[in-house]
């Protein structure tokens, strides 16, 4: 079924391009969403009238397709990825992976439009890539691809905590305890001494009482004899 787009439509063309398709896509995708419109001569005459339209959008996107052509090829893109020692990728490079890092960059590139040399990149490296723009305008796209993960630097090593003045030492903790049991055993040993002194002193009082106590019991018994 031979057709006129009404609109951008990808893979097939542009707006007011005629072609040529397949009648069931026609009928049960393009027609029921207004896509595209029969090939009448009525509908060629509206599409004419748009004509100079058309062409104005179609100068925006060739300036356009310049403009992101300089911006691609005055920059290259650097994709981070895991890989071994021999350089292998844990993985690949993609178009959709540098679509990404390109919209990341604020750059708005159709994925279908990256040719990633061999469809995927699996090495680290430096790379072009081409990127279809509009029409026959095209830009190369450097793509450096680097090894990331390496292991993060060694933090250094602690300084030994300086040793205070007013710290004691193993030696002195050692020394410490035994003082001051000795101190504790001295002042115990010392109330003992006391008490034990004031026990004697108390036993030789009361042996003195019972010595008087004796001698006046024997007076009086020398007093009842002599009696």
């Amino acid at each position: 079924m031979k057709v006129i787009l009404n609109q951008d439509v990808g893979n097939l063309g542009e707006e007011g391009d005629v072609l040529d398709v397949s009648d069931g896509y026609a009928r049960n995708y393009l027609l029921p969403n207004g896509l595209v419109l029969q090939h009448t001569k009525s509908n060629l005459a509206m599409i004419e009238g748009r004509r100079a339209r058309i062409e104005q959008k179609k100068a925006a996107k060739r300036e356009n397709a310049e403009t992101l052509k300089e911006r691609l090829e005055g920059e290259s893109l650097t994709i981070s990825m895991m890989a071994g020692e021999n350089g292998k990728l844990f993985g690949s490079v993609t178009s959709a992976t540098i679509c990404d890092e390109l919209a990341k960059a604020g750059i708005d590139v159709e994925r279908k439009r990256i040719d990633v040399p061999d469809h995927s990149l699996k090495t680290v490296g430096n790379f072009k890539v081409r990127v279809r723009l509009y029409g026959e305008n095209e830009a190369t796209l450097t793509v450096s691809v680097v090894p990331s993960g390496e292991a993060a630097p060694a933090a250094p090593a602690e300084k030994p905590t300086e040793k205070r003045d007013d710290t004691p030492d193993e030696s002195d903790a050692t020394e410490m305890p035994a003082k001051s049991v000795a101190e504790s055993a001295g002042d115990d040993a010392t109330v003992p001494a006391v008490e034990d002194g004031a026990v004697q002193e108390s036993v030789a009082s009361e042996a003195d009482d019972v010595v008087e106590e004796s001698v006046a019991v024997d007076e009086e018994t020398e007093e009842e004899v002599d009696a």
